[in-house]
């Protein structure tokens, strides 16, 4: 009994903070999109902080459960995309940009509530203390991560999307077409490079080795200004 009460502890402190934010993120993507013209989010019911809407039994419950259960050193995880028509947004380039955008930048917001809340530990029960700060610091971790890989410019990531809208037509047009594969390339960059690199004894973690010093400079921001 006390070591699954030991497991639940352990699982909430990162399952609570993750669910959070990709349900904060992709609601944020919905929100944008339903202000600047396009419904289609809001007709799915995704414009919403309600968890169910969005979670992907695949990318949000089995593989993070299956990473945390190896004891793998990050969590890597994904939702439901949130559906936007781009072409009835009022000014399509520009608003796919700022759609884009909101995800990221609602995990930055995020980040920094939680090195905010941790000025008031002092209010939390003394039973409940050593939670608050885990699941606080991982709120923080895992926004952080999730906004910065989002960022990667390979559509169709965030990044990717941003890139489109902000490139000539001439590096915008063939970087769009890439959104139907980008998945895969996505996938072997993260996973696949890193196998074959360690197969060969190279450190071909690229993407990580960036996404991890992005996420402490941007920890150590954040948490000298809110904490």
């Amino acid at each position: 009994m006390e070591s699954l009460t030991q497991t639940v502890f352990a699982v909430s402190m990162w399952a609570l903070p993750a669910l959070i934010a990709i349900t904060f993120h992709e609601a944020a993507h919905g929100y944008a999109a339903w202000k600047l013209g396009d419904d289609t989010a809001y007709r799915a019911g995704r414009v919403t902080f309600n968890p169910v809407k969005h979670v992907d039994p695949l990318g949000t419950l089995i593989i993070p459960g299956l990473l945390l259960w190896q004891g793998a050193p990050f969590l890597f995880g994904y939702a439901k995309p949130v559906p936007v028509s781009f072409h009835n947004l009022r000014k399509p380039r520009r608003d796919m940009v700022i759609v884009a955008l909101a995800g990221p930048g609602i995990n930055i917001a995020l980040a920094c509530v939680s090195a905010l809340l941790l000025n008031f530990l002092a209010l939390v029960p003394d039973f409940a203390r050593y939670w608050a700060v885990s699941a606080l610091e991982k709120s923080i971790l895992i926004n952080l991560v999730l906004a910065t890989f989002n960022m990667i410019p390979i559509p169709p990531l965030d990044g990717g999307r941003v890139a489109v809208g902000l490139l000539p037509d001439a590096l915008a047009r063939p970087l769009a077409r890439v959104e139907r594969y980008g998945f895969f390339v996505v996938v072997g960059l993260i996973f696949l490079l890193p196998m074959v690199g360690r197969e060969i004894g190279i450190d071909l973690n690229i993407i990580w080795n960036i996404i991890l010093f992005v996420v402490e400079r941007l920890t150590l921001a954040i948490l000298i200004v809110f904490a």
